[in-house]
Order: structure tokens, then sequence, then C-alpha cells
């Protein structure tokens, strides 16, 4: 979710915020959403080969257009040119949520961590790719469900241990329509995210400590209350949003670097994200 500027506040642990009034809410009943712990396999380790130590950016280039889930949208202005200056330089103005961003655990919980508390071990992680892209083809409100989670581990073993579980929806693709928002004419949007049964199956089941998503939020476009990014960030875990180039890693076995800027007291804030495998 993109609020330029601002820190919300969630009081209590699971409170939800409204999406349009933005007020605390009373939290949701937990669920007893949980994975299966037994007769997974283990996860597979990335094969050798001429791609092993491939670099991938998972960062969209960030522009004044680039649609953000609230106004303003970031402006800049040459300060300084070659000719004349001896140097080139920009001066740019926009919200700590703008393009490919993280969301700190302050971003939603009051008394939560800032990008400045979190530890460097905690932005070099393990990246695993939930692909949703076949149904959100059909459905653009499509939500990552623990269903897909258990799909995934079928597969693939077991999420990893302190893992950025990331997204994928095919939304990186739309940048630059309309689709990217999708936004209504009751302006309402329509973009994939996490549902709250998905989210509340990571909390109790597994480890990870991250999610991220290529949309605009990590809570799916009509949501009405921002339930999974309440629910995420009040555990003390962060987000990540509007990832870029997921359908280029493999489903497990890459590690994540999250280039966040210590902004002081800072509730998120563009990251450069980068993946290797």
């Amino acid at each position: 979710m993109c609020l330029p500027g601002t820190i919300e506040a969630v009081r209590e642990s699971g409170a939800t915020v409204s999406r349009r009034g933005l007020l605390a809410g009373t939290g949701a009943a937990a669920l007893a959403a949980l994975l299966p712990g037994d007769a997974l396999a283990q996860a597979p380790k990335p094969k050798p080969g001429r791609n092993r130590g491939r670099v991938v950016d998972l960062t969209h280039e960030f522009t004044t257009d680039f649609p953000v889930y609230t106004p303003p949208q970031a402006t800049r202005r040459t300060i300084a040119q070659l000719p004349g200056d001896g140097y080139y330089a920009q001066e740019w103005t926009f919200g700590e949520h703008t393009s490919t961003h993280m969301d700190a655990p302050g971003h939603f919980v009051q008394g939560g961590r800032f990008v400045t508390q979190l530890k460097p071990a905690e932005l070099v992680v393990p990246i695993v790719v939930v692909d949703i892209t076949a149904k959100a083809r059909r459905d653009p409100d499509a939500q990552v469900t623990p269903d897909d989670l258990r799909k995934w581990e079928r597969k693939h073993g077991r999420i990893p241990d302190r893992a950025l579980v990331a997204m994928n929806s095919g939304w990186a693709a739309k940048l630059g329509t309309p689709a990217f928002t999708g936004r209504d004419p009751g302006n309402v949007f329509h973009f994939p995210g996490f549902s709250e049964d998905a989210v509340e199956a990571l909390l109790e089941g597994r480890r990870a400590s991250a999610i991220g998503v290529d949309t605009l939020s990590l809570d799916h476009g009509p949501a009405p209350v921002f339930v999974a990014h309440s629910k995420w960030l009040g555990a003390d875990n962060y987000g990540i949003e509007c990832l870029n180039n997921l359908d280029k890693l493999p489903a497990v076995g890459a590690t994540a670097v999250v280039g966040v800027i210590p902004w002081q007291e800072g509730s998120g804030g563009p990251a450069r994200v980068l993946a290797t495998y």
C-alpha cells in the first residue's frame, strides 16, 4: 500500500485499518489455516549451470509517473547542470511508499520498528516465488491462499526459515497500463495480493520474515480493510511491494538483498531489491 508521508498506527495486535478511512478497527479472529508440516520434501538446492551466480534486479525504475496508492505523485527538478555548475544533480519529492518499496512494521503498528531498526541480516534472505499468474489472469482480484502455499510446498519442500515469500501474479508486466492499478469508476483498485488466511498460515506455521508482491499492496486491490498489512507487520515482519522480474527467478534457491535506505524514523522506503542464485 502506498500512503506517502504517513505512519499508520494499529493500536492493538491484529487490528485492521479501514481502506478508506484509515481508522483502527477490531482484530480479525485468528484462523486455523495451518500448512501441512509432515511428509514435505526437502527443499531442492539450485542446480549448477551457466546461470549459477546470476543476479536479477527485482526493482522497477523510479519515475515521476509510477502509480501510487494515494497521491501525491513523485516530482523532480534539476538543481544543477553540468554546463555552468560543473556537475549535475536533481531534487526529488516523494512519499516513502513509492515504486518498489518496503513496508516496515512501524508503517502500521504504533511502536513498531522503523527501517533503521531492522537488522542487516533481515535484509539478506532466501526468496521463494509463489506463482499465481494463471488464476490472476482469470481474476484480477485473486489472492494467495493457504492452498497455494500447500501446493508450493508439495512441489518444492518446506518454505525456508527467514524467507521472503513473494507473490508472482504477472502484474509487473502491466506497469504503464490502466490494468496495473485496475481502478474502476467507483475508485476501487483491482489487483492481486495476500489473503488473510495465507498470512495467518505463514505466521502460525512458518518462520518467514517477509512477504512481497508485484502489485501496489500486500492486500489485494478491493480489500475493504488492510488485514494482510495489519497482521503481517503487526507480527514485526516487513513487506515489499511493486516487485519486478519475479518470473526470472527459480521458485526456490535464490537469495534476495533488500537495499532500503535507513531513513530517520522511516516507515518504509524505496528499495533496490536484488536476487542472486
